[in-house]
C-alpha cells in the first residue's frame, strides 16, 4: 500500500487482516484497515492541517481513489501500539481495537461495527495522565499497556 504519513501500530485482527494506526500532523490521526495495493491518500487527503494552520494540499478530505479511514481523530491521540482483545478477562471487549494514545494518555477502546468502522470509543486508565507507548493482550485475557518518559511503568490491567 502507498500513502501513508507516520505508521505507529500494526495488529492483526482475529480474522487474520492488517489494521494499521498512524499520526497526522494537527489532528488527522488515523486507524486503517490494510489492503494490498491500496493508496491511503497522504498528503493528498487528510483530516490534518499544517503545524501552522495552513492546509495541507488542497485541503480535502476524500477523493476517488484514495482509502479512507475507517476512524480518525480530531484532536489527535498521538496513537502509538495497537492490539486486537481477544481474552476472555473482559467479556465486553471482545473484538474490541486497543490503541495506545501518546498525547492522548490512554488506551482508546474502539468497537468496530459490520462495516468496520469504529461505532464506539472509550479511554481506558485517562486518570493516570500517562503517555501510552505500547498496548498487547497476553493469552491470559490481561492487558498490559507500557507508558512513555522518565518514569515509565508496565502496567497490567484486570477485572476489578
Amino acid at each position: 500500500s502507498s500513502g501513508h504519513r507516520s505508521e505507529q501500530g500494526l495488529a492483526f485482527a482475529p480474522d487474520g487482516r492488517l489494521w494499521e494506526t498512524e499520526n497526522g500532523p494537527r489532528g488527522g490521526d488515523e486507524l486503517n484497515l490494510m489492503k494490498p495495493g491500496l493508496n491511503y491518500g497522504w498528503p493528498v487527503v487528510t483530516h490534518a492541517i499544517n503545524y501552522p494552520g495552513t492546509l495541507i494540499g488542497e485541503g480535502l478530505t476524500q477523493k476517488e481513489g484514495l482509502e479512507e479511514p475507517r476512524y480518525y481523530w480530531n484532536p489527535i491521540i498521538a496513537p502509538a501500539g495497537l492490539a486486537f482483545y481477544k481474552g476472555n478477562l473482559f467479556a465486553q471487549w471482545k473484538n474490541s481495537v486497543l490503541v495506545g494514545g501518546l498525547t492522548g494518555q490512554a488506551i482508546f477502546r474502539l468497537e468496530l461495527g459490520k462495516d468496520d468502522k469504529v461505532v464506539n470509543e472509550e479511554a481506558l486508565i485517562a486518570d493516570l495522565k500517562q503517555r501510552i507507548r505500547d498496548v498487547r493482550v497476553f493469552n491470559d485475557g490481561a492487558v498490559y499497556a507500557l507508558t512513555d518518559g522518565a518514569n515509565a511503568k508496565l502496567l497490567k490491567l484486570t477485572p476489578q
